[in-house]
């Protein structure tokens, strides 16, 4: 692979992911006021997002973190919050495949907006290995360093923390706007919101996420072979 193929693919990961670059740095900024009001310096906001680097989940830990919950409630409760993580992997797996040594390093930074922006560029035709490695690493190095500005922002500046881990839904929220105009058919997203809100009546916040999203696997396999036989 040539530096001008590296140069190029470089410049389209940093562009494409300037949306989640955004959203990152301020979520960050909010994880690390969080992690800041409930005890903890910004070196754990540093070191939770390099070696955990799970978003959502990393809110949750703050509070496992200040109660001293059990590894196994610890355990369970990353299971079921990160269970979508399963079927987002099955999405690339010949992909993870052909990059080799890398392969550890994209399964572990698969977060919900680096799949969105890798999904999006397979689905435009694909592009060249080393412009899903900057796209990963670009966006969890924005995540490191907005949980670090926030760590430190604690630190100098008091801040009322009331209300401010809203602003991981309104991350989802922009993602799934995203995907929802860049997507020719709109059933996928309808589907999944029927889905999702259905297990969410049905089984409450507790443990609906997965079978939301085996359901939701299982309607659009059938969806895609129907389309394939069209």
């Amino acid at each position: 692979m040539t530096e001008h193929v590296k140069r190029q693919s470089f410049k389209e990961a940093f562009i494409d992911a300037i949306p989640v670059i955004v959203g990152y740095v301020f979520v960050g900024i909010a994880f690390g006021l969080m992690l800041y009001e409930n005890g903890f310096s910004f070196w754990w906001a540093i070191l939770s997002s390099l070696i955990v680097y799970a978003g959502s989940l990393q809110f949750v830990l703050i509070s496992f973190m200040a109660t001293g919950a059990s590894l196994l409630t610890v355990a369970l409760t990353t299971l079921s919050v990160n269970s979508r993580h399963l079927f987002y992997g099955i999405t690339f797996l010949d992909l993870f495949k052909r990059m080799g040594k890398l392969k550890p390093y994209m399964i572990f930074t698969l977060s919900d907006e680096t799949y969105s922006l890798m999904a999006i560029a397979l689905k435009k035709g694909g592009k060249d290995n080393s412009y899903y490695f900057f796209v990963s690493i670009i966006n969890q190095s924005f995540w490191i360093i907005g949980s670090f500005l926030g760590g430190v922002m604690g630190e100098v500046i008091p801040f009322n923390t009331e209300g401010i881990d809203f602003a991981m839904t309104a991350l989802f929220t922009v993602i799934f706007i995203e995907q929802w105009l860049s997507s020719k058919s709109k059933a996928p997203g309808i589907m999944g919101l029927v889905l999702g809100l259905g297990f969410l009546l049905i089984m409450k916040s507790s443990g609906f996420i997965m079978p939301a999203l085996v359901a939701a696997s299982i309607l659009l396999l059938l969806f895609e072979k129907k389309e394939e036989k069209v």
